[in-house]
């Protein structure tokens, strides 16, 4: 299976070539167009109760789908927001996704809902995160540009724009500052992450964009 991420960073999609018998996973709604020759067959992510959980707690869809093809064809993928697209390839490692940057993935990868803990839900974060693990390819997608980050000691993230790490990394919920200079100077509550491992972060947020568009509204 070949797959070339085009049109980065701004308008960033996946297209995948498929030869006969193989298959791709994708979040239900990321198919743009396909050829005639590909099979759409739909299900739910992980089993029932997983899919519901992953709704709830990961801010992810119930259901994923699978296409495969018997003669061979394409399948382009794309996300909802405006942006950019990673690929990251898995070898039995395992990474932390926040909810909405999983776009697809090679069969073999196994989606799986994980507990992020009360302090990524104070940073705005949630309190679940999707956890990818197993063999093969994985794409991501975010808000903006997408650039990263190899961490060892504390490194201060903006809430919102932290998309996917290793679970080898802590986080750290807190102030920007002080409380005063953190409320006065628009940044509040921050994300403190600590190494070793790498940090995936986007260059947009959308809290910022909501708060951004309602002052314009009224």
């Amino acid at each position: 299976m070949q797959a070339e991420i085009r049109d980065r960073p701004a308008f960033a999609n996946v297209l995948v070539t498929l030869e006969p018998g193989e298959s791709i996973v994708a979040e239900a709604g990321a198919m743009a167009t396909m050829s005639a020759s590909i099979e759409m067959s739909t299900r739910w992510s992980g089993g029932p109760m997983r899919a519901i959980l992953k709704r709830i707690f990961g801010g992810e869809s119930l259901f994923v789908n699978e296409f495969t093809t018997n003669s061979g064809g394409e399948v382009v993928l794309t996300q909802a927001v405006p942006g950019d697209i990673e690929c990251l390839a898995l070898a039995g490692n395992t990474l932390f996704l926040q909810p909405g940057a999983y776009i697809a993935s090679d069969p073999d990868v196994k989606l799986e809902l994980g507990w992020a803990g009360w302090r990524s839900f104070i940073a705005g974060e949630g309190l679940f995160r999707l956890k990818v693990r197993g063999q093969g390819r994985v794409w991501f997608g975010a808000y903006g540009g997408i650039f990263q980050r190899e961490i060892g000691e504390e490194y201060i993230v903006d809430s919102g724009h932290l998309i996917a790490y290793e679970p080898t990394i802590q986080i750290r919920v807190g102030m920007a500052g002080g409380i005063i200079n953190s409320f006065l100077s628009g940044e509040g509550i921050v994300t403190r992450v600590k190494g070793p491992g790498r940090i995936y972060m986007q260059s947009r947020n959308f809290s910022a964009l909501a708060a951004w568009t309602n002052s314009h509204l009224w």
